[in-house]
This record gives structure tokens, C-alpha cells and sequence, in this order.
């Protein structure tokens, strides 16, 4: 009996048009799609770190740079070939998953859309059957408003009615007399395939990786083996850049980010063309995230707060541990206490930036590295870092001068403590050496920062000579970095 009341109360539905499907035409003929979903990720991957590279050597917006060349070679602990050499290995690696992953998808076909729209369409006709009785609900009698509105609004009256639109009559073979669609269900069941459920897909996918990404990450931080076998490699690169972005160890490299992509594309139920842009763009995110540079105008870099300054945090000796978040947003660090709280720390610069920085100065203007607000340092849960200060223990055995430079007291003081003993538990890759050098850095750097500013108002110098007087100024080992390292600009 139930099934022949859902029988009478579906039979008026609009019948479903016939279809032929043929296969979708490649993209980029005659490469087969599933092809380019290997090629492009790959081409986007070293086309964009080789932009990059090239506004390196070409020291174009050094008032953007966050670190100076002379810093990538000094403080990092593995070559450009070794780079190369690694992000190639798991770019083979991540081709032959690729590949795999490619032979369990269908074939992308067309010519079925106009069929699946129209099921859309069904849906929203189904949906406007409990109209009727919502209104009944509060009182009203949906048969007495659909007369009213019958004569001026005989759409809107059709949709009181529960989808009864008697003005829209098509002629379905032995179906006998059915309702058509209108223009309105068309056009929204239209949007739904074409844009809200690919955004929506789009989204899953997004969810899905940030959430792979962040609790593996974390966890390769937080377990001494898993970061001392692991995932120390990756943070040879205390001065990222991009085309370092899958510098991993070949296992990392396959969990963290061809596995958790191939995951989310599963999960989000995407085909071939989709996974092409899905693949590409995450791709291009990573590199961006590891370019050097905080661009105000890069559309990586504002569209979320997951960027270049934001994940640079993340490589300094005293953010290691913090800062997890990759490669589009930043929820989980903020929902579970990861996120640096120590202040903006805008003090990446090289020589030509501090010249950059008097000018901008001069201007009331500021590059902004990170958007943490130093007061959140006092008053945030202390979670997870509530234990770091206590357990690290070879961090308490430095000399005070080799522990600096001191973060604001409260949670930005643990989560320093803890990245920086992690750096002293890395022993292959520098250790305690990797905190002297910085330090010396950080000193020299805000030492030449009080120096300038001393002399700024005085200077009566041309911009020319202003600019050969800084670049004179800032020779030797302190590689251009000027700033407030960890609000310590705030603590003057």
C-alpha cells in the first residue's frame, strides 16, 4: 500500500529525456586526459618554481623577499642538486600512483548533462511537495492561496500547490498529460549540476587534504622517530624556497602528499577533468607556500591565510612545531592551539630590503608576515605545548646568549621552546650550530635596525646615496635580516 500511495504521489513527474554518450573530447588533443592529469601537476610544479627562481636571480621586489639568497646558502643544510634530485624521485614516485590510480577511473563521457540536469530538476519538484504541508503547519490552506495567485503568479501558484503547475502541460506518449518543467526549476536544477555540487566536490576535496595533511604533519613533528627518520629532511630548508616544496623523503613525500591527494579526489567522487584542475591547483599552492615571498598581490596569498609568511613560521628553529596547516587553510591550527602565537614577526629582509623597509617606513607602510596577534601569547590555552619548556631539557643547557631570540611570554615562549629543542635533537642537520648562527643573525639584525633608525631623521643624504649608505652598511654575516623577530620590536 505504501508503495502504490509514493506510486500516485510520483506518477505526475516529468518524464526523464533519452541520452547518448560519446566520449568527452581531450583537452589539450592529442593528449589523453588522464595523461595530462599526470603531465600538468608536473609542469605547473617546476614552471612556477622556475618563475620564482628567475625573480631571484633577477632580485626583482626584494621588499617582499622573507630571506636574502646569502641566507639560503647559509642556513640551509642540503644543495639545490640534492633538491632536484629528491623532488624528482617523488614526482616518479608520484606519476606510477597516478598512473595506478588512473586505470580504476572510468572514461569521462558526454552528452548525458541534459539527462542529469532534468534529474535535478526531479528533485526540486519532489522537494516542493511539502510545501502544502508546511503551510498547513501554521494555519494555511495552500489550495486557497494557489486560486488567489493563480490569475497574476501562476508559477508561484504551481509552487504553493506542491509543484502542481497546471499551465505547463506537456504530452509524454502513454504517460498521458505530465507536468513540464519550468523555467525556474530549469534554471536552478541547471546550477546545481553545473556549479554548486563541482564547488561543492571542490570543497570535500579541499577538507579532506588540509585534514590529511595537518594530523600526519603534526604527528611527524610530535613523534621524536617520525621526525628524526622522516620528516627532518623536509626541514633541511630553514629558508624555503620553491622549488623545495616536495623536498621530502621519498616515504613522506608518497603519505603526506600523493596519497592524501589521490584520497581526497576519491572521497570528493571527481572525474579526470576535475581532478586535473584539483591536482594542478594544489600543486601550485604548495609551491607558492615555499616561494620566499609575501607578494600583497598574489592571489595564493590572499585568498587564505595559509601562505608564504604563514608557513615560513613553520621552518624558523622557533616555530618548527607550530604552524602545521597545509596547503589551503588554517582551521585545524586554529581549532586545536597549533597556530604561532607569538605576533607578527616581519624581519625577513636581505640588504636591498632594509633600504626597501626605511622607504616604506617613511611612508607608514608595513609588510605583514604573519597576522598572529602577540597578545594571544598570554592568554591562550597553553595546548599542546603546555609540557615543551619542562621537556626541553638540552635547550636548558644552551648559554642564555645562544637561547635568544626570546618570544613573548605565555604560549608563543613554550612553542619556541619546543621547535627549538626539536632543532637540537636534529643532529645530522646541524643542531645546536643551526641556533648559534641565528642568533648571531637576529642581533646583528636588530642592531643595524636601531642604528638606522637612529640616523634616519638626521640623514640628509640624496635616495641614491641614502640607498648606497644602507647597502654599505649591511655587509658581512647578518644576511639582510632586520625586524621584530617574535614582537621583540614591541619589548624596545
Amino acid at each position: 500500500m505504501a508503495n502504490l500511495t509514493q506510486f500516485y504521489a510520483y506518477s505526475d513527474l516529468p518524464p526523464l529525456p533519452d541520452y547518448q554518450t560519446t566520449l568527452k573530447p581531450h583537452l589539450l588533443p592529442p593528449i589523453p586526459d588522464k595523461l595530462l592529469s599526470l603531465i600538468l601537476p608536473i609542469a605547473a610544479y617546476w614552471g612556477l618554481s622556475m618563475l620564482f627562481h628567475w625573480i631571484d636571480t633577477k632580485d626583482y621586489f626584494p621588499q617582499y623577499r622573507l630571506h636574502t639568497p646569502a641566507e639560503v646558502s647559509s642556513r640551509n643544510r642540503v644543495s639545490r642538486w640534492e633538491v632536484v634530485r629528491d623532488v624528482v624521485i617523488q614526482q616518479v614516485v608520484q606519476t606510477a600512483v597516478g598512473w595506478l590510480l588512473g586505470m580504476t577511473e572510468p572514461d569521462d563521457l558526454v552528452g548525458k548533462e541534459g539527462y542529469d540536469v532534468a534529474v535535478w530538476a526531479r528533485r526540486i519538484r519532489i522537494t516542493q511537495k511539502i510545501v502544502p504541508r508546511l503551510l498547513s503547519l501554521v494555519g494555511l490552506d495552500a489550495v486557497g492561496i494557489a486560486k488567489n495567485l493563480n490569475g497574476s503568479h501562476p508559477v508561484l501558484a504551481g509552487a504553493v500547490m506542491g509543484g502542481r503547475y497546471t499551465t505547463f502541460q506537456t504530452k509524454s506518449g502513454t504517460a498521458g498529460q505530465v507536468s513540464g518543467f519550468t523555467a525556474w526549476e530549469m534554471t536552478l536544477a541547471s546550477t546545481m549540476y553545473w556549479y554548486v555540487v563541482p564547488a561543492l566536490q571542490y570543497g570535500v576535496a579541499i577538507l579532506v587534504v588540509d585534514t590529511w595533511q595537518y594530523f600526519l604533519h603534526r604527528a611527524m613533528h610530535m613523534n621524536r622517530w617520525m621526525y628524526n627518520t622522516f620528516h627532518s629532511r623536509h626541514h633541511r630548508l630553514y629558508v624555503p624556497y620553491a622549488y623545495g616544496a616536495l623536498y621530502n623523503h621519498p616515504f613522506e613525500g608518497f603519505l603526506l602528499d600523493t596519497l592524501g591527494a589521490g584520497i581526497a579526489y576519491k572521497v570528493a567522487g571527481m572525474n579526470t577533468r576535475q581532478g586535473i584542475w584539483f591536482f594542478t591547483g594544489s600543486t601550485l599552492k604548495t609551491v607558492d607556500d615555499h616561494c620566499g615571498y609575501a607578494l600583497p598581490w598574489d592571489p595564493l596569498q590572499r585568498l587564505t591565510s595559509n601562505n608564504a609568511g604563514y608557513h615560513d613560521v613553520h621552518h624558523q628553529t622557533w616555530g618548527v612545531k607550530t604552524n602545521f596547516s597545509q596547503p589551503f587553510f588554517t582551521f585545524w591550527d586554529r581549532l586545536l592551539g597549533t597556530a604561532w602565537t607569538g605576533g607578527d614577526v616581519s624581519a625577513r629582509y636581505e640588504k636591498a630590503k632594509v633600504a626597501a623597509q626605511r622607504k616604506a617606513d617613511q611612508e607608514n607602510k608595513k609588510t605583514t608576515i604573519t597576522h598572529s596577534n602577540i597578545a594571544n601569547s598570554a592568554t591562550d590555552d597553553p595546548q599542546p605545548y603546555q609540557d615543551d619548556k619542562k621537556n626541553a631539557l638540552d635547550l636548558s643547557l644552551l648559554p642564555f646568549q645562544d637561547q635568544q631570540p626570546l618570544p613573548p611570554p605565555g604560549k608563543a615562549d613554550l612553542q619556541a621552546a619546543g621547535s627549538r629543542q626539536q632543532v637540537l635533537d636534529d643532529q645530522k642537520n646541524g643542531g645546536r650550530s643551526v641556533l648559534i648562527q641565528e642568533t648571531a643573525e637576529e642581533k646583528e639584525a636588530r642592531s643595524l635596525l636601531n642604528r638606522s633608525g637612529r640616523r634616519r631623521t638626521a640623514s640628509s643624504l640624496s635616495q641614491t646615496d641614502s640607498l648606497k649608505g644602507l647597502k654599505d652598511r649591511v655587509t658581512g654575516s647578518m644576511h639582510g635580516r632586520v625586524g621584530a623577530i617574535l614582537g621583540m620590536e614591541s619589548k624596545r
